[in-house]
């Protein structure tokens, strides 16, 4: 590579003390530049839901920022199930970054939300890692064609606020592998983005920060990431082992450097080691310059709010619609609109990721309404007078659209929620105008998963999250069929909180600890697995029009089937492929997301779709051989429009690659000796010479005793000796 032969040329004019120097960066937001061999300094900025520049690099306030567009948030993007709108988002964003001389975004975040109380879950996709993965690659290929870096975040297992700095997430090996390392693993094998950011948290008692196992080993050797890895800010704890480790910057910029050159010149630290950094650090400073080269063009704000309003009303999520009441038939005074955040609207998350946008719509003008209520009090306080104006307002109306939600004290960086109700006031403001308005369209503005005591008698439910600054037009375009909703839930939506996969074990024990108890079966997964019927389910979304499906075939790895607009409007639907092993080696979910589509049909217009899966799409990661294995037999193909809502099935034989066999040893039972042919026969002639093991033949209690005995029992009972054992181990690992 040009860029990595340059870098050679670069790091052998630098001094140890300058090689130090470009591992710390030189204030809060900007890398430390090399004036003498022109090594550029690279300012990264806050992200993803839009540039949140501030005005100085040494400024880490929340508020003195530079206007930018302002998108919807990640859980309102995945919502969209768009992967195309995502990349069109992050090139916009791109744009403004590139604008303002940006040269890394720091995003997107891809944690899992594991469960709905943690505090920056607007800020993460979905509690599925295939579709947090696949979002993931859209950002990162949409930012990083505009010229601007990705930052994938955070790696791993910050799933979190709770002592996010010193907690120790508690995971087991395969739930690692297969849940939360796997949305990094999709977009960094789909995407190759630029950067990954190190979480402050610690992984099975080492802090990310310093494990050379995850940040090299698996990261580097195994996905083949060609970028750098930077710390959260404030992450690292020693500067020195987080270089050996893998750790290529540390952010913000901190006093640490000459730790590193003490480590170098004692011996504790290999100065190879650290050339290999720096070297990849200059190769990423070349790459995020080089688009900076030339003069940016200016952005065009007002396309850039139309596609934030466009994106919000593609991730926006028709929960409930009896009647149908919605869209609405007209506007105008036969509607009460209730609720103070229709007039002064969250339309974003709390935190780093807070954007200044450029304007900001409300559905209070946006909507042609009549009456109006606040219906509760900014600070949560319990208001009469308020309730009493909203029920006049509602009982004069011919609709109610009642807008509630969390306000930013309920939902922020930093911070876990503690429960998934709604506010008070809140819950008391819906269920004041359902006794007196029995046409009500709730309309919630939230970040996450919420408690819905009243879902049963309100008419329609609108999910509609954090829209960003397009957010309040995007409201109204869909109540009144400008848009038709296409947003499906992208995570569950449970009845009550004790429902949740990680209840009893979110965030932690109160000892730093967090174990991840849950395992594989998060988020859908565990409804099934438990067989809970959650409020609404993960997928779940209905439409304005109607959608059928047939003609599901399956011809190897690749599934295809028709989808049809039989309803009397244009629509999307979101078509979802999920996969059952039928009888699997390992215990797996019930099912498992491996592919989906997003069609947008015309009435009468028929749609076939195809999905071709790979070898992976099948495996799990088998700890034994610490290798992702797939095994031939039968698995469904499963075809809905949301986890719960499966419309084909068809279920095959597949012939896969073979995988890595698992080793045979002394603990290996006797079943697997006996359905292996090279040992088969030696080991039923041991066995019949052992009464006890002979009587298996003629008592299903007894075989299944003896099918779950490890063969190292047969030499405490006299039917083989070591040397035997030995032989027959050898001859089963060559025959495997």
């Amino acid at each position: 590579m040009e860029g990595t032969t340059r870098a050679d040329g670069l790091l052998a004019q630098l001094t140890l003390e300058e090689k130090a120097a470009l591992t710390v960066g030189r204030d809060a937001w900007t890398t430390v530049a090399i004036e003498r061999l022109g090594i550029p300094s690279v300012w990264v900025s806050d992200g993803p839901t839009g540039l949140r520049k501030l005005r100085s690099s040494d400024d880490m306030s929340l508020t003195n920022t530079l206007p930018a567009t302002c998108f919807p948030t990640e859980s309102a993007l995945a919502a969209s199930w768009d992967v195309a709108l995502v990349e069109e988002v992050a090139g916009a964003i791109a744009a403004e970054c590139r604008a303002e001389g940006v040269g890394v975004i720091l995003g997107p975040g891809i944690n899992l939300k594991r469960s709905p109380l943690a505090g920056r879950n607007f800020e993460y996709f979905s509690e599925d890692p295939v579709l947090s993965g696949r979002m993931a690659a859209a950002f990162v290929r949409g930012a990083q064609a505009r010229g601007v870096g990705a930052c994938l975040k955070h790696l791993v297992a910050n799933e979190h606020e709770t002592g996010r700095m010193y907690a120790d997430s508690i995971v087991d090996e395969r739930t690692l592998r297969e849940v939360y390392l796997r949305p990094f693993e999709i977009a960094v094998r789909e995407a190759g983005p630029w950067t990954v950011m190190a979480s402050y948290n610690r992984l099975n008692g080492e802090y990310c920060v310093e494990s050379r196992r995850l940040l090299r080993e698996i990261l580097v050797e195994e996905w083949g990431f060609d970028g750098i890895v930077m710390s959260d800010w404030l992450a690292v704890n020693d500067r020195a082992a987080s270089v050996a480790a893998g750790l290529h910057l540390q952010m913000p910029g901190s006093p640490t450097a000459p730790a590193v050159v003490a480590a170098v010149r004692e011996g504790r630290l290999d100065e190879a080691r650290l050339d290999e950094l720096v070297r990849e650090l200059l190769v990423f400073a070349e790459r995020a310059t080089a688009a900076g080269a030339e003069p940016a063009p200016a952005p065009d704000l007002d396309a850039h709010h139309r596609l934030a309003r466009r994106a919000a009303a593609a991730g926006i999520v028709l929960l409930k619609n009896d009647g149908p009441l919605l869209p609405l038939a007209e506007a105008g005074d036969g509607v009460a609109l209730i609720g103070a955040f229709a007039r002064e609207p969250r339309f974003q998350g709390a935190g780093s990721s807070q954007v200044r946008p450029t304007r900001l719509e409300t559905l209070h003008d946006e909507l042609p309404h009549g009456a109006y209520a606040a219906g509760y009090a900014d600070d949560g306080a319990s208001d009469p007078g308020l309730l009493r104006e909203a029920q006049e307002a509602a009982r004069g109306a011919r609709v109610a659209i009642v807008c509630v939600g969390l306000p930013e004290s309920h939902e922020t960086e930093g911070v876990d929620r503690e429960h998934i109700d709604l506010p008070a006031q809140h819950t008391a403001l819906v269920e004041a105008v359902l006794d007196v308005q029995p046409n009500t369209v709730v309309v919630l503005i939230n970040g996450s998963a919420v408690a819905m005591p009243w879902a049963a008698r309100a008419s329609a439910i609108l999910e509609a999250w954090l829209g960003g600054q397009g957010g309040g037009g995007a409201i109204a375009d869909v109540l009144l069929g400008r848009v038709n909703p296409a947003g499906r839930l992208s995570e569950t939506f449970p009845v009550t909180l004790a429902d949740t996969p990680a209840h009893l074990d979110f965030p932690g024990d109160g000892d730093g600890r967090s174990h991840f108890t849950d395992r594989l079966f998060t988020g859908y997964r565990s409804y099934d697995a438990r067989g809970i019927e959650p409020l609404f389910p993960f997928g779940h979304g209905l439409s304005y029009t109607r959608f059928e499906y047939s003609g599901l075939r399956v011809d190897g790895l690749t599934v295809a089937l028709t989808v049809a607009n039989t309803g009397e409007r244009a629509g999307a639907e979101v078509v979802q492929l999920y996969v059952r092993e039928r009888a699997p080696r390992l215990r797996r979910p019930d099912k498992e997301l491996r592919g989906f589509a997003k069609p947008v049909l015309e009435p009468g217009e028929r749609r076939e779709l195809s999905f071709r899966l790979e070898p992976r799409d099948f495996a799990s990661y088998d700890t034994r051989v610490a290798a992702w294995r797939t095994d031939s037999g039968e698995f469904e193909f499963l075809v809905g429009a949301s986890s719960r809502d499966i419309r084909l099935r068809e279920t095959v034989t597949l012939e896969l690659p073979d995988s890595l066999p698992v080793p045979f040893d002394r603990l290996t039972p006797l079943r697997d000796w006996l359905a292996d042919p090279a040992t088969r026969e030696r080991i039923e002639s041991a066995m019949a010479g052992v009464p006890l093991l002979s009587a298996a033949l003629d008592s299903p209690m007894i075989a299944a005793f003896v099918a779950d005995m490890p063969i190292a029992k047969l030499v405490i009972l006299g039917a083989l000796d070591e040397p035997e054992l030995g032989e027959l181990t050898a001859l089963a690992n060559r025959a495997s």
